[in-house]
């Protein structure tokens, strides 16, 4: 496998772990965990491979890129699960945690 390929998968899961982590912290804001999955998977692989290249100081900052696999599953894992998030709030109001 090359490396390019290696870095989409570590991408593609951390963005989808990401998106089910807010889910699980946050209940009020739950998508449920089929669309925080997709929007994670959405969210880490424009986070992993296509913010480092339009922001190139937040490559250096994580270390992401094709040599960088840490980094870019950190940076991939944070847009994974703010993707959820900003949907959630668009998406409906905030429920009182019961």
């Amino acid at each position: 496998m090359t490396p390019q390929i290696i870095s989409w998968i570590v991408s593609l899961i951390a963005g989808g772990a990401g998106g089910n982590v807010v889910g699980a912290l946050l209940k009020n804001r739950n998508l449920g965990p089929m669309l925080n999955t997709v929007l994670g998977l959405v969210g880490g692989g424009l986070g992993g491979q296509v913010l480092p290249s339009l922001i190139p100081a937040l490559g250096g900052l994580f270390g992401a890129g094709d040599a960088g696999f840490a980094g870019n599953g950190i940076l991939s894992a944070i847009v994974g699960a703010l993707l959820p998030l900003i949907v959630s709030f668009l998406k409906k109001p905030a429920v009182a945690a019961a």
